[in-house]
């Protein structure tokens, strides 16, 4: 018997601790389910959140489903930090099938939605099948209710939410709700949790849409089992002294402003997007950029705090806007958010950004694909490519906030020009037969917030992640960008670092931790608080395992489905081909090839076709499915 072997048995014997113990199983189709004990097993080898969910959906899913179809599955998936007092540990994943790549897809969020499921009873909630009318799924205390949603579809997420909080006469339970984006299965739609968390890239609220379901809702006292709570109060308190101390500056900054915090500074050094990947910081002037950061918008729009749950950073806040037009209150828009609206658009009007935000919240949209296609649809228009008449009338030149209002509210509405807009950029791009020159994509996901002309190490994990467009993925992300030029534009050796940093960003994605743990909990404070949760006695290889096996079950369904090496993409301007001609970036390229290749090689598998050889398979072990895929009767692909 192997060490891992060994590991998953010893657990089996255990309580489970960590987990809710539950998996919900739900026929839209046949108005259906099932409740099964989680798989103890998988629950070791894949602990949670998207890499437990893909193994699922590896299970659930036959291989080439069209993802509008009744044997498609949709998934919500805690981590195993939700709801055991662990501090940043509250984000859940929704993992299905893309309908912008064909592959595969997750999408992740904060809140109070992931614990929210597990007080229910449950760690994970699959769906399939399509329903005859509108409902949503009601996971109360250990029970499953369909209810009728009949009242609640082509509601805004927030209308929505009363009306169910009303119905069932409990304004604290949680609710994971599409908009009308999902309900049109928009390429851009996403799940909004408790009104202003968003887990939407890549479409995942189309796919549940089509499944005529509006969402999930949660209630219960339920607890999950801890192996060792005093330890976990423990840590917690080591936070409290990290804080104040060695940790003081980056808690601070993120208690105060949150993610704005650097918008600014992301602007002047070229990682956010400007001009649709093809301006510079000139472009903007410093008013326009510095009106968008949350010091100068806070003392504005600010009243009052907001956090996930078990979070004492407690990074978001409570805003509202009023002007001679609108008066909502809605939360502040995140970095990334306010780069699409922002600098991506030449635009410093903080009421524009805001108000786009919350339209993206309230119609179930995702802000980064949404301000992406706008910048794509800004570019062509000032080429010429399309003309007013064909925007439907709106002067969608760069920064103006009211065309930029209105080309937002034609695609919520779905209106005009706003219909074939919702299939995002490259989709909106094959429609009209043009515009291709000026897409900014990864596999037809918009880039996000972070450029990989900046980080170059983004290049690899934008095309050749599972999920592409992604920078909370892969291994040379955001912070190998701020290394000195001579380190980050060198090629040679990124291979064995990329694999060292896949490894970190795939332990939060599963364990539900969030990414900004990673700078704002303490060097190996993650680790310590999975053993002190559920037991997990696994050695510094074990950790290295798990981690490459969240990464290979993603993949595995991606080649399960055909998808090769070569069927990735990423438009060519971002990675600098060709190079900007000024600012801070000028004359950079990016060898997003190179970068692949090196990856590929460090992971052992095969470079022209991205494929994990069956030694690597069975080195890190718990993927006998993918071999048998993959590998049939021995052989190779």
């Amino acid at each position: 018997m192997d060490n891992l072997e060994y590991l998953i048995l010893e657990w089996q014997v255990d309580c489970m601790d960590g987990y809710a113990g539950k998996v919900a199983i739900i026929d839209l189709t046949e108005k259906s389910w099932k409740i099964e004990d989680l798989n103890p097993q998988w629950a070791r080898l894949f602990v949670g959140g998207a890499a437990l969910g893909a193994r699922y959906l590896y299970e659930l899913m036959p291989a080439r489903t069209p993802v509008f179809a009744p044997e498609s599955v949709v998934g919500f998936v805690s981590g195993p930090t939700n709801l055991t007092k662990t501090f940043l540990g509250g984000r859940f994943a929704v993992v299905s099938k893309s309908p912008v790549t064909g592959g595969f897809n997750d999408a992740s969020a904060g809140g109070n939605f992931g614990p929210f499921m597990r007080k229910a009873g449950f760690d994970a909630v699959f769906v399939k099948g399509i329903s005859e009318k509108p409902v949503y799924i009601l996971l109360d205390d250990g029970k499953i209710e369909i209810r009728d949603a009949q009242a609640l579809w082509g509601k805004r997420v927030s209308e929505a939410d009363a009306l169910i909080k009303e119905e069932l006469g409990d304004t604290k339970v949680s609710t994971a709700l599409i908009g009308p984006g999902g309900e049109h299965l928009s390429n851009m739609a996403g799940v909004i949790a408790d009104c202003h968390r968003a887990a939407a890239r890549g479409g995942s609220g189309a796919v549940i849409g089509s499944k005529k379901l509006k969402g999930i809702v949660c209630r219960g006292d339920r607890t999950v089992p801890v192996k060792d709570m005093a330890a976990v109060a423990a840590i917690n308190k080591e936070w409290n002294e990290y804080a104040n101390g060695k940790g003081a500056v980056p808690v601070n900054k993120f208690r105060t402003t949150g993610t704005t915090s650097d918008y600014d500074s992301s602007v002047y050094l070229g990682d956010a997007g400007i001009k649709n990947w093809a301006g510079a910081p000139d472009d903007l002037t410093d008013e326009q950029i510095k009106a968008l950061t949350g010091r100068v918008m806070d003392p504005k729009y600010k009243y009052g705090k907001l956090g996930c749950h078990s979070c004492p950073v407690q990074c978001g806040a409570k805003y509202h806007i009023k002007n001679d037009k609108y008066d909502i209150k809605t939360s502040r828009p995140e970095y990334e958010s306010l780069g699409a609206f922002g600098s991506m658009l030449l635009n410093g009007d903080s009421d524009c950004a805001n108000i786009c935000n919350w339209y993206c919240n309230e119609y179930g949209y995702d802000t980064l694909s949404m301000g992406g296609t706008i910048a794509w649809l800004m570019e062509c228009y000032e080429k010429g490519i399309f003309t007013r008449e064909e925007l439907d009338g709106i002067d969608l030149r760069w920064g103006n906030s009211e065309a930029i209002l209105a080309i937002v509210k034609k695609i919520c509405d779905y209106e005009g020009i706003g219909i074939p807009l919702n299939g995002a950029s490259r989709a909106a791009a094959r429609y009209f037969g043009k515009g291709f020159e000026c897409l900014a994509t990864a596999s037809g996901i918009e880039i996000p917030m972070h450029g990989a002309r900046y980080n170059p190490g983004l290049a690899r994990t934008f095309q050749y992640d599972p999920t592409p467009g992604r920078h909370v993925k892969g291994g040379l992300g955001v912070p190998y960008g701020h290394q000195p030029p001579e380190v980050k534009y060198n090629y040679e050796n990124t291979g064995e670092r990329d694999k060292a940093g896949l490894e970190s960003w795939e332990f939060f994605n599963l364990s539900g931790f969030c990414n900004f743990s990673g700078f704002l909990l303490a060097p190996g404070v993650h680790y310590r608080y999975m053993e002190a949760i559920g037991g997990y006695n696994f050695t510094a290889e074990d950790w290295t395992n798990l981690a490459l096996r969240s990464f290979t079950i993603r993949d595995a369904f991606n080649k399960r489905e055909g998808l090769r090496r070569k069927d990735f993409d990423i438009s060519p301007r971002n990675v600098g081909k060709p190079p900007l001609e000024k600012g801070p970036l000028a004359g950079i390229t990016v060898d997003n090839e190179k970068l692949a290749d090196n990856f590929y090689a460090a992971m052992g598998w095969d470079v022209e076709t991205g494929m994990p050889t069956k030694e690597f398979l069975e080195k890190i072990g718990g993927l006998e499915c993918v071999i048998k895929d993959l590998y049939p009767e021995g052989g190779s692909q």
